[in-house]
Protein backbone atom coordinates (compact mmCIF):
# COMPACT_ATOMS: atom_id res chain seq x y z
CA UNK A 1 0.00 0.00 0.00
CA UNK A 2 0.78 3.42 -0.40
CA UNK A 3 1.04 6.82 1.66
CA UNK A 4 1.54 10.48 -0.71
CA UNK A 5 1.62 14.06 0.44
CA UNK A 6 1.25 17.05 -1.31
CA UNK A 7 4.15 19.26 -2.33
CA UNK A 8 3.13 21.99 -4.98
CA UNK A 9 6.73 23.86 -4.00
CA UNK A 10 8.30 24.52 -1.32
CA UNK A 11 6.58 27.35 0.15
CA UNK A 12 4.12 25.32 1.03
CA UNK A 13 5.03 25.03 5.12
CA UNK A 14 4.50 27.35 7.42
CA UNK A 15 4.25 26.16 10.91
CA UNK A 16 2.78 26.05 14.03
CA UNK A 17 3.35 25.19 18.06
CA UNK A 18 2.82 27.12 20.51
CA UNK A 19 5.26 28.37 23.57
CA UNK A 20 5.40 25.59 25.46
CA UNK A 21 7.20 22.28 25.17
CA UNK A 22 5.43 19.59 23.22
CA UNK A 23 3.51 16.71 25.15
CA UNK A 24 3.51 12.64 24.52
CA UNK A 25 0.28 11.40 23.73
CA UNK A 26 1.15 7.85 22.77
CA UNK A 27 -1.13 6.57 20.41
CA UNK A 28 -0.51 2.74 19.63
CA UNK A 29 2.33 0.54 20.58
CA UNK A 30 3.23 -3.34 19.98
CA UNK A 31 1.25 -6.24 20.47
CA UNK A 32 3.15 -7.25 22.93
CA UNK A 33 5.79 -5.22 24.33
CA UNK A 34 8.76 -6.01 26.35
CA UNK A 35 8.04 -5.86 30.41
CA UNK A 36 10.80 -3.67 31.98
CA UNK A 37 11.18 -2.07 35.49
CA UNK A 38 13.42 0.79 35.72
CA UNK A 39 13.99 1.46 39.61
CA UNK A 40 13.89 4.80 40.97
CA UNK A 41 17.70 5.08 41.22
CA UNK A 42 19.18 6.07 44.44
CA UNK A 43 20.38 9.50 45.65
CA UNK A 44 18.26 10.82 43.21
CA UNK A 45 16.05 12.22 45.79
CA UNK A 46 15.57 16.00 45.98
CA UNK A 47 16.91 16.38 41.78
CA UNK A 48 15.11 18.57 39.56
CA UNK A 49 14.77 15.80 37.39
CA UNK A 50 13.75 11.84 37.76
CA UNK A 51 16.27 10.17 35.52
CA UNK A 52 15.08 6.76 36.19
CA UNK A 53 11.74 7.72 34.92
CA UNK A 54 12.63 10.08 32.14
CA UNK A 55 14.39 6.98 30.49
CA UNK A 56 11.22 5.03 31.41
CA UNK A 57 9.04 7.47 29.32
CA UNK A 58 11.49 7.16 26.62
CA UNK A 59 11.50 3.09 26.39
CA UNK A 60 7.40 3.55 26.49
CA UNK A 61 7.59 5.77 23.75
CA UNK A 62 9.16 3.43 21.45
CA UNK A 63 6.63 1.12 21.56
CA UNK A 64 9.03 -1.96 22.38
CA UNK A 65 9.17 -1.97 26.09
CA UNK A 66 6.15 -1.72 29.02
CA UNK A 67 7.51 -0.21 31.63
CA UNK A 68 6.30 -1.46 35.08
CA UNK A 69 4.68 1.31 37.13
CA UNK A 70 7.00 2.21 40.59
CA UNK A 71 3.84 1.48 42.66
CA UNK A 72 3.85 -2.65 41.47
CA UNK A 73 7.62 -2.90 42.14
CA UNK A 74 7.96 -5.40 45.31
CA UNK A 75 11.61 -3.85 45.90
CA UNK A 76 13.52 -1.30 45.36
CA UNK A 77 17.20 -2.51 44.78
CA UNK A 78 19.67 -0.43 43.71
CA UNK A 79 22.91 -2.55 43.73
CA UNK A 80 23.23 -6.09 42.28
CA UNK A 81 23.48 -7.73 45.77
CA UNK A 82 19.67 -6.59 46.52
CA UNK A 83 18.11 -8.25 43.64
CA UNK A 84 15.33 -10.36 44.33
CA UNK A 85 14.75 -12.24 40.82
CA UNK A 86 12.04 -14.20 41.84
CA UNK A 87 10.24 -11.02 42.64
CA UNK A 88 10.99 -9.33 39.06
CA UNK A 89 9.62 -12.81 37.96
CA UNK A 90 6.33 -12.72 40.11
CA UNK A 91 5.29 -8.85 37.77
CA UNK A 92 6.53 -10.58 34.50
CA UNK A 93 9.56 -8.49 34.43
CA UNK A 94 11.94 -9.13 31.59
CA UNK A 95 14.71 -6.48 32.19
CA UNK A 96 15.43 -4.97 35.17
CA UNK A 97 17.59 -1.50 35.37
CA UNK A 98 19.16 -0.35 38.59
CA UNK A 99 21.58 2.74 39.80
CA UNK A 100 22.62 4.90 42.64
CA UNK A 101 23.21 8.43 41.93
CA UNK A 102 26.47 10.31 43.29
CA UNK A 103 27.00 13.80 43.66
CA UNK A 104 31.09 14.86 42.27
CA UNK A 105 31.80 16.07 45.82
CA UNK A 106 31.58 12.02 46.89
CA UNK A 107 33.50 10.62 44.30
CA UNK A 108 35.67 13.03 42.81
CA UNK A 109 36.87 16.39 43.98
CA UNK A 110 37.74 18.29 41.55
CA UNK A 111 34.20 18.11 39.68
CA UNK A 112 31.94 18.98 42.95
CA UNK A 113 29.26 19.75 40.85
CA UNK A 114 29.02 16.96 38.73
CA UNK A 115 26.40 13.89 39.10
CA UNK A 116 27.53 10.65 38.75
CA UNK A 117 25.42 7.39 37.68
CA UNK A 118 26.22 4.38 37.96
CA UNK A 119 23.87 2.20 36.52
CA UNK A 120 23.31 -1.79 35.11
CA UNK A 121 21.18 -3.66 33.21
CA UNK A 122 20.04 -7.24 34.03
CA UNK A 123 18.10 -10.22 32.14
CA UNK A 124 16.08 -11.55 34.94
CA UNK A 125 15.24 -14.93 33.44
CA UNK A 126 18.43 -15.25 33.12
CA UNK A 127 19.38 -14.05 36.19
CA UNK A 128 22.55 -12.14 34.81
CA UNK A 129 24.11 -8.84 34.46
CA UNK A 130 23.72 -7.48 30.94
CA UNK A 131 25.93 -4.27 31.24
CA UNK A 132 27.28 -1.86 33.78
CA UNK A 133 27.95 1.68 32.90
CA UNK A 134 29.10 5.07 34.68
CA UNK A 135 27.99 8.59 33.29
CA UNK A 136 28.41 11.63 34.50
CA UNK A 137 26.98 15.39 34.30
CA UNK A 138 26.12 18.42 35.88
CA UNK A 139 22.53 19.36 37.17
CA UNK A 140 21.46 21.05 33.60
CA UNK A 141 22.21 17.49 31.94
CA UNK A 142 20.31 15.18 34.38
CA UNK A 143 17.66 15.04 30.89
CA UNK A 144 21.03 14.05 28.75
CA UNK A 145 22.00 11.11 31.52
CA UNK A 146 18.37 10.31 31.46
CA UNK A 147 18.34 9.50 27.76
CA UNK A 148 22.17 8.40 27.42
CA UNK A 149 20.31 5.10 30.14
CA UNK A 150 18.05 4.93 27.58
CA UNK A 151 19.67 4.27 24.59
CA UNK A 152 22.23 2.14 25.82
CA UNK A 153 18.96 -0.03 26.97
CA UNK A 154 17.62 0.05 23.96
CA UNK A 155 20.37 -0.88 22.14
CA UNK A 156 21.72 -3.73 24.52
CA UNK A 157 18.39 -5.15 24.08
CA UNK A 158 16.99 -4.95 20.38
CA UNK A 159 20.13 -4.38 18.82
CA UNK A 160 19.34 -1.11 17.24
CA UNK A 161 21.27 1.88 18.66
CA UNK A 162 18.74 4.22 20.57
CA UNK A 163 17.91 7.89 19.12
CA UNK A 164 16.41 9.24 22.32
CA UNK A 165 19.22 11.68 22.92
CA UNK A 166 19.00 13.37 19.51
CA UNK A 167 17.07 16.61 18.98
CA UNK A 168 13.95 18.13 16.91
CA UNK A 169 13.74 20.89 14.47
CA UNK A 170 10.36 22.39 13.94
CA UNK A 171 8.50 25.33 13.10
CA UNK A 172 6.12 27.28 15.73
CA UNK A 173 3.26 29.13 14.09
CA UNK A 174 1.65 31.29 16.68
CA UNK A 175 -0.73 33.67 14.73
CA UNK A 176 -3.22 31.51 16.14
CA UNK A 177 -2.46 32.41 19.61
CA UNK A 178 -2.56 36.17 18.41
CA UNK A 179 0.92 36.56 18.99
CA UNK A 180 1.50 37.29 15.44
CA UNK A 181 5.25 35.42 15.08
CA UNK A 182 7.02 32.30 13.57
CA UNK A 183 9.36 30.63 15.61
CA UNK A 184 12.14 28.37 14.76
CA UNK A 185 12.78 25.54 17.37
CA UNK A 186 14.83 22.82 18.74
CA UNK A 187 13.90 20.29 21.57
CA UNK A 188 14.87 17.18 22.65
CA UNK A 189 13.59 14.13 20.81
CA UNK A 190 10.52 13.72 23.43
CA UNK A 191 9.56 17.43 22.96
CA UNK A 192 11.10 18.96 26.70
CA UNK A 193 13.82 21.42 26.49
CA UNK A 194 12.28 23.58 23.92
CA UNK A 195 15.11 26.74 22.35
CA UNK A 196 13.58 29.09 20.44
CA UNK A 197 16.59 29.64 17.82
CA UNK A 198 15.23 32.57 15.60
CA UNK A 199 11.89 34.31 15.67
CA UNK A 200 10.05 36.43 12.90
CA UNK A 201 6.91 38.28 11.91
CA UNK A 202 7.73 36.95 8.83
CA UNK A 203 6.92 33.13 7.72
CA UNK A 204 9.92 30.47 8.49
CA UNK A 205 9.99 27.08 6.53
CA UNK A 206 12.20 23.90 5.42
CA UNK A 207 14.42 23.95 8.79
CA UNK A 208 17.53 21.40 7.82
CA UNK A 209 20.11 20.15 10.06
CA UNK A 210 24.18 19.69 9.60
CA UNK A 211 25.17 16.36 10.07
CA UNK A 212 27.50 17.51 12.92
CA UNK A 213 24.89 19.54 14.61
CA UNK A 214 26.65 22.46 14.27
CA UNK A 215 24.35 24.89 12.10
CA UNK A 216 20.90 24.56 10.19
CA UNK A 217 19.73 25.97 7.58
CA UNK A 218 15.94 27.39 6.78
CA UNK A 219 14.19 29.75 4.54
CA UNK A 220 12.93 33.06 5.79
CA UNK A 221 10.18 35.70 3.94
CA UNK A 222 12.39 38.30 6.41
CA UNK A 223 13.39 40.05 2.93
CA UNK A 224 9.85 40.13 1.28
CA UNK A 225 11.23 37.45 -0.85
CA UNK A 226 12.03 33.07 0.57
CA UNK A 227 15.63 33.57 0.72
CA UNK A 228 18.07 30.40 2.49
CA UNK A 229 19.26 31.24 5.96
CA UNK A 230 22.19 29.36 8.17
CA UNK A 231 22.86 29.37 11.68
CA UNK A 232 25.45 28.74 13.78
CA UNK A 233 23.74 26.95 16.69
CA UNK A 234 26.57 27.69 19.43
CA UNK A 235 26.87 31.71 18.64
CA UNK A 236 23.94 31.89 16.78
CA UNK A 237 25.18 34.04 13.79
CA UNK A 238 23.24 34.02 10.55
CA UNK A 239 24.20 34.77 7.06
CA UNK A 240 22.01 34.91 4.57
CA UNK A 241 23.36 32.37 1.83
CA UNK A 242 20.51 33.51 -1.20
CA UNK A 243 18.99 36.13 -2.52
CA UNK A 244 17.98 35.28 -6.20
CA UNK A 245 14.60 36.36 -7.72
CA UNK A 246 11.73 33.82 -7.45
CA UNK A 247 11.93 30.85 -5.03
CA UNK A 248 14.85 30.13 -3.03
CA UNK A 249 14.04 27.01 -0.74
CA UNK A 250 14.46 23.32 0.21
CA UNK A 251 18.08 23.62 1.45
CA UNK A 252 18.96 19.64 2.62
CA UNK A 253 22.95 19.64 3.64
CA UNK A 254 25.54 17.14 2.12
CA UNK A 255 26.13 14.31 4.27
CA UNK A 256 30.02 16.18 4.43
CA UNK A 257 28.49 19.49 5.68
CA UNK A 258 30.28 21.24 2.48
CA UNK A 259 26.90 21.72 -0.11
CA UNK A 260 23.69 22.69 0.35
CA UNK A 261 21.16 21.04 -2.02
CA UNK A 262 18.01 23.44 -2.72
CA UNK A 263 15.86 24.79 -4.98
CA UNK A 264 15.83 28.30 -7.18
CA UNK A 265 13.61 29.30 -9.60
CA UNK A 266 16.07 32.59 -10.86
CA UNK A 267 16.42 30.98 -14.17
CA UNK A 268 12.16 30.22 -15.00
CA UNK A 269 11.22 27.43 -13.31
CA UNK A 270 12.00 25.55 -9.79
CA UNK A 271 15.08 23.25 -10.25
CA UNK A 272 17.53 21.66 -8.18
CA UNK A 273 21.25 23.01 -7.65
CA UNK A 274 24.34 23.05 -5.11
CA UNK A 275 25.79 25.58 -3.38
CA UNK A 276 29.25 24.69 -2.19
CA UNK A 277 28.75 26.76 1.59
CA UNK A 278 32.96 27.69 0.94
CA UNK A 279 33.40 28.61 -2.37
CA UNK A 280 29.80 29.75 -2.91
CA UNK A 281 29.83 27.58 -6.34
CA UNK A 282 26.42 27.21 -7.30
CA UNK A 283 25.76 24.43 -9.84
CA UNK A 284 22.83 23.82 -11.92
CA UNK A 285 21.84 19.66 -11.40
CA UNK A 286 18.44 19.70 -12.90
CA UNK A 287 17.21 21.33 -16.89
CA UNK A 288 13.53 20.38 -17.72
CA UNK A 289 10.54 22.56 -17.88
CA UNK A 290 8.86 20.94 -15.09
CA UNK A 291 8.72 21.86 -11.43
CA UNK A 292 11.96 20.05 -9.52
CA UNK A 293 11.93 20.47 -6.23
CA UNK A 294 12.21 19.04 -2.57
CA UNK A 295 15.84 17.66 -2.92
CA UNK A 296 17.45 15.18 -0.42
CA UNK A 297 20.96 13.73 -0.56
CA UNK A 298 21.08 9.86 -1.28
CA UNK A 299 23.41 8.28 2.41
CA UNK A 300 26.49 7.95 0.38
CA UNK A 301 26.13 11.94 -1.18
CA UNK A 302 26.50 11.16 -4.52
CA UNK A 303 23.09 11.88 -5.82
CA UNK A 304 20.23 13.42 -4.97
CA UNK A 305 16.11 12.43 -4.51
CA UNK A 306 13.77 14.36 -5.72
CA UNK A 307 10.12 15.95 -6.57
CA UNK A 308 9.47 16.20 -9.81
CA UNK A 309 6.08 16.51 -11.99
CA UNK A 310 8.09 16.16 -15.12
CA UNK A 311 5.69 12.74 -15.57
CA UNK A 312 2.57 14.95 -15.43
CA UNK A 313 1.96 14.15 -11.60
CA UNK A 314 4.60 14.55 -9.03
CA UNK A 315 6.75 11.44 -8.38
CA UNK A 316 10.35 10.61 -6.99
CA UNK A 317 13.49 10.87 -8.65
CA UNK A 318 17.04 10.12 -8.19
CA UNK A 319 20.33 11.47 -10.10
CA UNK A 320 23.22 10.85 -10.31
CA UNK A 321 25.50 14.27 -9.56
CA UNK A 322 28.72 12.96 -11.65
CA UNK A 323 26.44 11.18 -14.47
CA UNK A 324 23.57 13.39 -14.48
CA UNK A 325 21.38 9.78 -15.22
CA UNK A 326 18.09 10.52 -14.03
CA UNK A 327 15.71 7.90 -12.94
CA UNK A 328 12.02 7.56 -11.76
CA UNK A 329 11.46 6.02 -8.43
CA UNK A 330 7.67 6.06 -7.59
CA UNK A 331 4.88 4.49 -9.58
CA UNK A 332 2.39 3.35 -7.74
CA UNK A 333 -0.44 6.33 -6.96
CA UNK A 334 -0.90 9.83 -8.67
CA UNK A 335 0.85 12.14 -6.26
CA UNK A 336 4.42 11.04 -4.47
CA UNK A 337 6.13 14.07 -2.82
CA UNK A 338 8.60 14.92 -0.08
CA UNK A 339 11.12 12.81 -0.09
CA UNK A 340 13.62 11.46 2.60
CA UNK A 341 16.00 9.00 2.57
CA UNK A 342 16.82 6.36 5.15
CA UNK A 343 20.07 6.44 7.15
CA UNK A 344 21.02 3.03 5.36
CA UNK A 345 20.40 4.02 1.90
CA UNK A 346 18.04 1.42 0.76
CA UNK A 347 14.40 3.21 1.48
CA UNK A 348 12.72 6.42 1.62
CA UNK A 349 9.43 7.52 2.97
CA UNK A 350 7.34 10.26 1.63
CA UNK A 351 3.87 12.04 1.35
CA UNK A 352 1.59 9.76 -0.83
CA UNK A 353 -2.27 10.75 -1.90
CA UNK A 354 -4.29 7.73 -1.44
CA UNK A 355 -8.14 7.99 -2.08
CA UNK A 356 -7.59 12.11 -2.18
CA UNK A 357 -6.33 11.87 1.26
CA UNK A 358 -2.23 12.48 2.07
CA UNK A 359 -0.80 10.31 4.03
CA UNK A 360 3.12 8.97 5.02
CA UNK A 361 4.56 5.97 2.78
CA UNK A 362 7.68 3.68 2.64
CA UNK A 363 9.25 2.69 -0.03
CA UNK A 364 12.39 -0.30 -0.43
CA UNK A 365 13.83 1.90 -3.31
CA UNK A 366 15.67 -1.69 -4.96
CA UNK A 367 11.83 -3.65 -5.31
CA UNK A 368 9.30 -0.34 -5.83
CA UNK A 369 7.32 -2.02 -2.46
CA UNK A 370 5.49 0.68 -0.84
CA UNK A 371 3.65 0.61 2.24
CA UNK A 372 1.01 3.11 4.02
CA UNK A 373 2.40 4.20 7.40
CA UNK A 374 -0.27 7.11 8.48
CA UNK A 375 -4.03 6.87 8.88
CA UNK A 376 -4.20 10.40 9.23
CA UNK A 377 -5.31 13.59 6.82
CA UNK A 378 -2.69 15.67 5.80
CA UNK A 379 0.03 14.32 6.71
CA UNK A 380 3.33 16.07 5.62
CA UNK A 381 7.25 16.65 5.69
CA UNK A 382 8.37 13.50 6.98
CA UNK A 383 11.99 13.13 8.79
CA UNK A 384 13.30 10.38 9.65
CA UNK A 385 15.42 9.29 13.21
CA UNK A 386 19.22 8.70 12.76
CA UNK A 387 18.26 4.76 13.57
CA UNK A 388 15.93 4.40 10.66
CA UNK A 389 13.54 2.93 13.43
CA UNK A 390 11.06 6.16 13.26
CA UNK A 391 9.80 9.09 11.38
CA UNK A 392 8.07 12.05 12.67
CA UNK A 393 5.76 13.83 10.17
CA UNK A 394 2.98 17.19 10.28
CA UNK A 395 -0.30 16.33 10.66
CA UNK A 396 -3.84 17.81 11.98
CA UNK A 397 -5.39 16.86 15.34
CA UNK A 398 -8.55 18.55 16.69
CA UNK A 399 -8.05 21.35 13.77
CA UNK A 400 -4.68 22.02 14.98
CA UNK A 401 -1.06 21.08 13.47
CA UNK A 402 1.02 19.05 15.15
CA UNK A 403 3.83 16.49 15.38
CA UNK A 404 3.20 13.19 15.50
CA UNK A 405 5.43 9.87 14.54
CA UNK A 406 5.35 6.37 13.50
CA UNK A 407 7.59 3.61 13.41
CA UNK A 408 8.40 2.28 10.43
CA UNK A 409 6.77 -1.23 10.07
CA UNK A 410 3.54 1.25 11.47
CA UNK A 411 3.22 -0.53 14.76
CA UNK A 412 3.98 2.67 16.94
CA UNK A 413 2.12 5.63 17.09
CA UNK A 414 2.62 8.66 19.10
CA UNK A 415 1.49 12.30 18.91
CA UNK A 416 3.33 15.43 20.41
CA UNK A 417 1.10 18.52 20.50
CA UNK A 418 1.62 22.10 21.79
CA UNK A 419 -0.36 23.30 24.17
CA UNK A 420 -1.51 26.12 21.79
CA UNK A 421 -0.77 27.03 17.86
CA UNK A 422 0.72 25.00 15.48
CA UNK A 423 3.15 23.10 14.52
CA UNK A 424 5.14 21.31 11.47
CA UNK A 425 8.06 20.71 9.37
CA UNK A 426 9.99 18.80 11.64
CA UNK A 427 13.47 17.86 11.36
CA UNK A 428 15.01 14.85 13.14
CA UNK A 429 18.78 15.51 13.77
CA UNK A 430 21.25 12.82 13.17
CA UNK A 431 22.84 11.38 15.99
CA UNK A 432 25.04 13.48 18.90
CA UNK A 433 28.18 12.29 18.98
CA UNK A 434 30.63 12.48 21.60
Amino acid sequence: MIKRIALTMLVLSLCSFARAELMIEITQGMDNPTPIALVPFGGSNGLREDVAAIASADLLRSGFFRPIPVADMLQMPQKEADIFYRDWRILGTEFLVIGNMQRGSQVDAENPNQFVLEYALYDVLGQRNLFKRVISGGESELRDLAHKVSDAVYEAITGIRGAFSTKILYIEDLNRAGAGRYRLVTADADGAREKVLFSSREPLLSPSWSSDLSQVAYVSFETSRPAIFRQNLLTGVREQLTNFQGLNGAPAWSPDNKTLALVLSKDGNPEIYTLEIATRRLTRVTRHFAIDTEPNWTADGKGLIFTSNRGGNPQIYQIGLESGRIERLTFEGDYNARPRVSPDGKSLVMVNRYKGVFHIAWQDIASGDMRILTETWLDESPSIAPNGAMLLYATQYNNKGVLAAVSMDAGVKFRLPSKQGDVREPAWSPFVNE
